[in-house]
């Protein structure tokens, strides 16, 4: 117990109040550019027989098996999978009880060509009508090849409601990439955020671009298959390979990997909007055209409408090509998408954004550069309590390797550096506070590097807002104290 002046204080009160203290201070005014050298496994994939590539046993056996947001609120969830030997049953059987499958839903089924490449049966089903905060288990697949899995639908859309998310960027698949997805794992996060570059697949020639496709899918299936990856698409997905006869973008991902894109009024399965629990995140697409008056622009402008923060007040915006880096890898290639929606971000409060493409590690302030011109010479970001925090995470593990060089001196606008390998946790705990973490792989082990507690921008930034509600927020407050 601590006393204090008010009479005594819990012990783990004490602990919540230290911990708020130490990463405020660390968030603070104090730049940093880790030192940390890493010795870790070559950026290589790991070859096709290793286990980490395991093929499913029997006949046509459903693999590659993951899973999306359905719907806009989270209700409903796309399962795929992929069968090779024949189509097969696009049904999807589930239930809430183990083994007992008291419902069905029926699917479609796809393929396509790559250069000389033909994929297998890529399966889609859309499950919908489920109840929130409830597990459901499902089968798929025909007679003794059939497999189960099983999935937690997230609670209702409440403020309040708590919540962690997983984000992960640039993943690939090598040993470092094992080590990401095995350390993310045991993190306890209910689904992934992920900020583009899956499989690099595109490093590949003629068949086996699509090899690498399905050895990709096989790879996160231990994850994707029980919880909702939130996709994004990143500059490897584009596949645009002339030499290979392939000239139209996105080809494998979009037949891979759904996204729930007419939910939320887009045109295109590029760019979306989902609501989880207690946030509204939205994705964009870095490499389709965004300016003024095209499709991406004008669903973003109605989508930030739609946003409503006394129901989700955590808006976060993932993205592949960072508005903010330091890193001499891709410096300023995501300046145009920056020059089109940056105003916007910061009129809405946008809390977080997300993005990956650096295969490094960066926090930044809460700044802006919304004021610059070509003639005001204003050209310098600055603080701005309304800005988001922008977060690079493109550390997963690929076999492109880090990018160990940022610009130095380290710019005002820049917290934490690092190039390591790694993944983050944003966890939710009410509308006001997220504890926010993100964890390097040092040497196979999960090591904590940066963490910091984000003040949400609608609720706690509003003082007035606050007053009007501080009943219900000393409420919400002593539950916090709780964790």
């Amino acid at each position: 117990m601590l006393v204090t002046s008010g009479g005594q204080l819990p012990s783990f009160h004490f602990l919540i109040i230290l911990f708020i203290i130490v990463t405020t201070v660390r968030s603070g005014s104090a730049r940093i550019t880790s030192t940390f050298t890493r010795s870790e496994w070559p950026s290589t994939d790991i070859p096709l027989d290793n286990e980490a590539f395991a093929i499913p046993k029997g006949h046509n056996a459903p693999q590659q098996v993951h899973i999306t947001q359905g719907d806009y609120d989270g209700k409903a969830v796309i399962i795929t999978w992929v069968t090779t030997d024949e189509p097969g049953s696009s049904k999807v059987l589930y239930g809430t009880l183990e083994k007992k499958y008291d419902f069905s839903a029926e699917g479609n089924v796809t393929n396509y060509t790559f250069s000389n490449y033909s994929s297998g049966y890529i399966h889609h089903c859309l499950v919908h009508g489920l109840e929130h905060d409830t597990k459901y288990y499902y089968k798929i697949g025909d007679g003794g090849s059939s497999r189960e899995f099983w999935f937690q639908t997230p609670p209702k859309i409440d403020p309040d409601t708590s919540y962690t998310f997983g984000i992960i960027g640039d993943l690939g698949q090598t040993y470092n990439s094992l080590s990401t997805l095995e350390h993310y794992m045991q993190s306890g996060a209910q689904t992934v955020l992920f900020v583009g570059d899956l499989s690099y697949a595109d490093r590949y020639e003629f068949n086996d671009v699509g090899v690498r496709w399905d050895s990709w899918g096989r790879f996160v299936e231990r994850s994707a298959a029980y919880q909702p990856w939130i996709w994004t698409a990143g500059n490897h997905e584009v596949e645009y390979l002339p030499n290979m006869g392939e000239v139209l973008p996105f080809k494998s991902y979009l037949h891979r990997y759904a996204t729930p894109y007419m939910a939320s009024q887009s045109s295109n399965p590029l760019w979306y909007a989902v609501r989880r629990a207690s946030a509204h995140i939205i994705v964009l697409s870095s490499y389709s055209p965004f300016v003024k008056y095209t499709p991406q622009w004008k669903w973003l402008r109605e989508e930030l409408k739609r946003v409503d923060r006394e129901k989700t007040p955590w808006l976060i915006v993932l993205m592949h090509a960072p508005m903010y880096s330091s890193n001499v890898a891709h410096y300023m290639e995501g300046e145009s998408m920056r020059a089109v929606f940056e105003s916007w971000f910061v009129h809405a409060k946008v809390d977080l954004i997300f993005a990956g493409h650096v295969h490094a590690y960066e926090r930044s302030y809460r700044i802006s550069n919304i004021h610059y011109n070509i003639t005001n010479g204003d050209r310098y970001p600055i603080p701005d309590k309304s800005a988001p925090v922008y977060i690079t995470v493109g550390d997963g593990g690929n076999q492109e390797g880090l990018a160990g060089r940022f610009v130095d001196p380290q710019p005002e606008y820049s917290s934490f550096r690092e190039a390591s390998y790694g993944h983050s946790t944003l966890e939710i705990k009410n509308r006001t506070h997220a504890f926010y973490h993100w964890n390097r792989n040092d040497d196979g082990k999960k090591v904590p590097t940066d963490s910091v507690v984000f003040y949400n921008q609608y609720w706690a930034r509003n003082l007035q807002r606050r007053r009007l509600k501080r009943n219900h927020i000393r409420t919400i407050e002593r539950g916090t104290a709780t964790f």
